[in-house]
């Protein structure tokens, strides 16, 4: 039986759905595991750093209030929490990725299975945080930043041992499905963003989903990981959802073949990889023609296996938590820290 020293970078609506995760599972943690935990860091824009030597009451946390010791730095915080494991949930930067790359690498040198939802630092970092990883003899895990639970990283590294990749296409975000959705009712855009905000999955400012960032992230990170190309946000051609307008969309979804924010990479001939994240018609015999509301979707084109589609149906924060928990046992389960 081990017991971890948790931190969490981050304590937003994942970060909390996480805390409540950790504990509804926790008797099945001790007992098929192993596993046991303490929670003794937080860090938010807003709280600050906060650290504790001993066990945070995960409760009061839960609450909003804590006895923990608040710190000016990110190295004053892991000396004090020495945590085996950080859970990265902050809020995504496209562009460059920080300062979660750099959180991250103090994470790992400092001894701590990193484990995160944040698309950024895999997209721009991958590697380096990879090499620090293996270093230290530490896991960097992901499998929350594109498909939240779904297993998508996790399926290539472990069940499908020589296969090749020509390529995949993707319905990765559920707030441009419910946009989209409610525009072929008739409504309007902002009632289609009010309606994702009301489900939850939408941010106060829906640019990053609307404009296809974070769609062109996810592809990005699929990219890099699986694919092994090294592929920017800036190489993906890229055209949002705001151009399109009820009725053409109520006049798709009568023809059958409604739209989706379509995700698409291709892998050519010399091994490089071309990629667009646009709005376009999918008929529903496709493979993603079926996937609606908050449901998210990627198919794969191998060259065994003529296609392969992996389904989120209805994510929502809690399938995320449990995206990043099964990073946490699987992390654990390879007998690292």
């Amino acid at each position: 039986m081990k017991r971890y020293r948790l931190c969490f970078l981050g304590f937003g609506n994942v970060g909390r759905a996480l805390a409540r995760l950790l504990m509804a599972k926790s008797n099945e943690l001790r007992e098929n595991y192993g596993i046991e935990w303490e929670i003794v860091g937080v860090a938010t824009r807003r709280m600050g750093w906060h650290a504790s030597e001993s066990a945070i009451d995960v409760a009061k946390l839960l609450a909003g209030s804590d006895e923990t010791v608040a710190v000016q730095s990110i190295d004053e915080w892991l000396a004090i929490a020495k945590p085996d494991v950080v859970f990265e949930t902050t809020s995504l930067n496209p562009e460059t990725g920080q300062p979660a790359i750099e959180h991250l690498k103090k994470a790992l040198q400092a001894g701590a299975h990193a484990i995160t939802a944040n698309k950024g630092p895999i997209v721009h970092a991958y590697d380096e945080l990879s090499k620090i990883a293996v270093a230290q003899g530490k896991r960097l895990m992901f499998e929350s930043t594109v498909l939240d639970s779904a297993p998508v990283f996790s399926l290539f590294r472990e069940t499908l041992p020589a296969v090749r990749i020509r390529g995949f296409s993707g319905v990765f975000n559920s707030t441009t499905n419910v946009i989209l959705e409610t525009m072929e009712e008739g409504r309007s855009f902002a009632e289609g963003v009010k309606t994702a905000q009301e489900l939850g999955v939408a941010e106060t400012d829906p640019s990053h989903d609307v404009d296809g960032w974070d769609s062109i992230m996810k592809v990005c990170a699929i990219a890099r990981v699986i694919l092994r190309a090294p592929l920017l946000p800036t190489d993906v051609r890229r055209e949002g959802i705001r151009g399109l307008d009820s009725a053409t969309l109520q006049a798709a979804r009568a023809d059958g073949k409604p739209f989706k924010l379509l995700s698409k990479a291709t892998v050519n001939a010399d091994g490089s990889v071309t990629a667009f994240v646009r709005p376009e018609q999918i008929a529903l015999n496709d493979p993603l023609g079926g996937v609606r509301g908050t449901s998210l979707a990627i198919h794969f084109e191998l060259d065994t296996i003529p296609g392969l589609t992996i389904i989120s149906h209805r994510p929502n924060l809690q399938s995320t938590a449990y995206g990043l928990l099964a990073d946490f046992v699987n992390a654990d389960k390879r007998g690292l820290g």
